[in-house]
């Protein structure tokens, strides 16, 4: 869908940005501006400004700032044209869509008429709910005895649904609408008549513990209720409406927004008190799926506001089953740049408990010693199958195939080719075969870890990247030597090449000539033959057009002295992550230049400069934990 710019100009200029942060951020007025706490990192003393006359919000400790449409996507996690949509809709504004017909604009806003209205209806019912609970002394003892705080309790809007059949009756006048089973607070029997001769109606919730369910803009969508006693089930969810989907929803997100992005990572638990008992514990970055396996939609959900996700399950079978089905969802979205860990808990804990029991850093260790999606992924292959016979070892490859083929191209799988062979004994080179991959699916770096050599694919792909072949990031003054550190790191020993990430490894082959083609070929090598010290490598340099550059980096060129030098030395993983990460930020910085010359015309550009902004704040938000440790 292409939004013209013109139409986009025409939206901020009718919108007030105050107003939409206001929703979301307590504001004062602070001179000409308006003031309050960042939403986007923790501070006790408001550094966050709003400005009413440029329209333009900017906190001054975290560096976040943007328009109206900037805000709604890094504090709701929309995409550019939900947040378009959203604020269109505030004011009136019909966005246009060349590809849409009358008919389904139509439907659309039929649509979009019918989710605002079920949304009243349930925030109606919210406020009822929450009026009851402080009624209700029954109810109080059982938050009480959970170890609930009336102050958590109100953050998460609980409430009370009272036992009888009917109550709902008592808070809306017309309980025979059709509006209430829409929005699944009332279940209606058709072929059952009642006194009145209609069909025969009753509330969903009763005698339960409400948890209200609200989507990314705080709205509520839906509800979860548990029981006070005993009684089946347990739990219970609102059903499928135009407005609520579990397998697309995550209980607890709109209020952990924030604090995901303080502890940087989301904690994934399995129901609503662990959501609410993290909350008061110290962990408000928890959320929960809503009684269903988690999806693609619910990982790539999280990822609109974290790169890191943490799911958390009990250790037993059940738990192990419900990782598996989470491992699948998340594969497809597990990029390089981004986490994922599964945290299994001993049988007799959940969250809470173990919270309680040992403290909140003894739990914060533990989700710090996670396990990897990659250990998982190897353990879920070898899951059954008996590793010390040849057979076990077959099954194991035979498992790990598609969870392997599911993973986006990148280090991490090339890296799982190499590890699942040496489990299976075999030579990585024979694993593409014998699960049928074609010749574009074949890791070009599927090498052995023990002197085995690399794919086919290395070599066209070296020749696609070397000597000026695409785009190529000129390297400013300032980053020759930060670039010049991380070739010498990986020419005295290649091994350092394989501390990088896929992207890591782009940007530098990426780079000017000669700097960008030593990468190249340092990339291949690697690809091809694994680690090896310069005495090995010395022997290929010699003839290429980057000889020059490689020996005088070595310390051996004393016949053709440059001129510049760099007093280099040894330097650490954190250290050659910081170095190349600020070679990232100086790529992104040349990308948002080259961006922001196109044409305001353009509707990919404003959508283009929001990531390069958020990917540049990302590597920056990366970088303060070395630097403020160093």
């Amino acid at each position: 869908m292409a939004i013209p710019q013109s139409f986009i100009q025409d939206l901020l200029s009718r919108v007030d940005v105050v107003d939409v942060v206001g929703r979301y951020v307590q504001l004062k007025k602070g001179g000409a501006n308006f003031m309050g706490l960042c939403p986007f990192h923790g501070e006790k003393s408001p550094s966050f400004s709003v400005s009413p006359a440029k329209q333009f919000y900017h906190c001054f400790g975290c560096g976040a700032n943007g328009n109206a449409i900037g805000f709604l996507m890094e504090h709701t996690g929309m995409g550019f044209i939900e947040a378009v949509k959203e604020l269109a809709s505030q004011v009136g504004m019909q966005v246009p869509d060349d590809g849409e017909s009358p008919q389904e604009r139509e439907r659309a806003a039929q649509m979009r008429q019918q989710q605002a209205t079920l949304n009243e209806v349930l925030e109606k019912a919210a406020a009822a709910y929450q009026k009851e609970l402080k009624g209700s002394p029954r109810a109080i003892d059982y938050l009480k005895r959970r170890g609930l705080s009336g102050q958590i309790a109100k953050a998460f809007g609980m409430g009370y649904a009272p036992e009888g059949w009917r109550h709902l009756a008592n808070v809306f006048p017309d309980y025979a609408s059709p509006l209430l089973t829409e929005s699944g607070l009332v279940i209606e029997h058709a072929d059952e008549q009642g006194h009145d001769g209609q069909a025969k109606r009753y509330d969903r919730f009763r005698d339960r513990i409400m948890f209200p369910i609200r989507n990314v803009k705080g709205e509520c969508i839906g509800f979860g209720g548990r029981v006070l006693d005993k009684g089946e089930p347990k739990y219970l969810n609102s059903p499928e409406t135009p407005v609520f989907s579990k397998g697309r929803e995550l209980y607890g997100l709109f209020e952990a927004r924030t604090a995901i992005r303080q502890h940087g990572y989301a904690l994934v638990t399995e129901g609503y008190m662990d959501v609410v008992a993290l909350a008061q514990l110290g962990f408000a970055n928890a959320v929960a799926t809503l009684g269903t396996a988690c999806t693609p939609d619910h990982v790539h959900k999280l990822f609109r506001f974290t790169e890191a996700v943490v799911f958390s399950f009990d250790g037993d079978s059940a738990g192990r089953r419900a990782a598996r089905k989470a491992l699948d969802a998340a594969l497809p979205l597990a990029t390089d740049t981004r986490s994922v860990k599964f945290l299994f808990l001993p049988p007799e804990h959940d969250p809470d408990s173990y919270i309680r029991e040992h403290g909140a850093e003894a739990f914060a260790r533990f989700v710090r010693q996670a396990v990897p999606l990659s250990e998982f992924l190897v353990e879920a292959a070898a899951d059954g199958c008996d590793l010390a016979t040849m057979e076990g070892r077959s099954r194991m490859v035979t498992n790990a195939a598609p969870l392997w083929k599911a993973l986006p191209e990148g280090a991490l799988k090339r890296q799982l080719m190499g590890v699942l062979a040496e489990k299976a004994q075999l030579d990585p080179q024979d694993l593409p075969e014998l699960w049928g991959l074609s010749a574009n699916e074949r890791t070009p770096t599927a090498r052995g870890g023990k002197g085995g050599k690399g794919g086919r694919g290395a070599e066209s792909r070296y020749k696609q990247r070397a000597y000026g072949a695409g785009a190529r990031h000129a390297i400013k003054p300032k980053s020759i030597a930060m670039a010049e550190h991380i070739a010498l790191a990986a020419l005295r020993n290649s091994s350092a090449w394989d501390q990088l990430t896929n992207d890591d490894h782009h940007v530098l082959c990426e780079l000017q000539s000669p700097h960008g083609d030593l990468f190249s070929w340092i990339d291949v090598r690697f690809n091809e033959h694994g680690a090896e010290p310069w005495a090995v490598l010395q022997l290929g340099v010699e003839g290429q057009p980057f000889a020059d550059l490689a020996t005088r980096l070595i310390g051996l060129d004393h016949l053709q002295p440059t001129g510049q030098t760099y007093e280099i030395e040894e330097i650490g993983e954190d250290d050659l992550r910081r170095l190349v990460t600020a070679i990232h930020l100086d790529a992104i910085a040349d990308e948002i230049v080259k961006t922001s010359q196109l044409p305001a015309s353009d509707p990919q550009r404003m959508e283009r400069l929001y990531e390069l902004s958020r990917r540049q704040k990302a590597l920056m938000q990366a970088q303060l934990p070395r630097a403020q440790t160093s």
